[in-house]
């Protein structure tokens, strides 16, 4: 099972990981209602490295991505279902809007984003540009979510 660490704790960790000569990928998302398109996104990013770090957004940050009556599982909760997945070495939560600050941080050899994305329109490509690192695009095509799910068992309980 993958650790949940402080920011602080992942920098450290990451450091370590580095010195003993293993890559970082890092992957990041709400995760709220994990689903098969998470597992499929997470497996794909670890393979880009020796070791995977997602971050998973705090709740503030899920509510004005998705709106209202988002998150449905806490970042508590989240965080321990995603570094319950055999492809997760660490997990951290991120109060920011963006992963920016984390990347500055953290600077892991490589950044995954999901296939709704091109490395072209990934927002913080710039941010891993600047320190030496690369962007990867992986995962499954982008044909599950959580509003779906949710909109499906709405449906379900009419």
């Amino acid at each position: 099972m993958g650790e949940i660490l402080t920011r602080e704790q992942l920098v450290e960790r990451a450091a370590g990981e580095r010195a003993a000569g293993r890559t970082v990928a890092f992957a990041n998302g709400c995760f709220d209602l994990l689903h098969v398109g998470h597992v499929r996104y997470l497996e794909g990013a670890a393979r880009e490295a020796d070791v995977l770090v997602v971050a998973v957004n705090g709740d503030e940050s899920v509510r004005a991505l998705k709106g209202a009556g988002r998150p449905i599982l806490g970042e508590r909760d989240r965080a321990e279902l995603v570094a319950a997945l055999r492809s997760v070495d660490f997990v951290t939560i991120f109060p920011e809007p963006t992963v920016g600050p984390l990347l500055e941080a953290l600077h892991p050899d490589v950044h995954c984003k999901g296939t709704d994305y091109t490395v072209d329109t990934v927002p913080e490509r710039e941010i891993v540009k600047a320190y030496g690192g690369r962007t990867a695009i992986v995962g499954d095509p982008k044909d599950h979510s959580t509003r779906d799910i949710l909109a499906r068992v709405a449906a379900a309980g009419r």
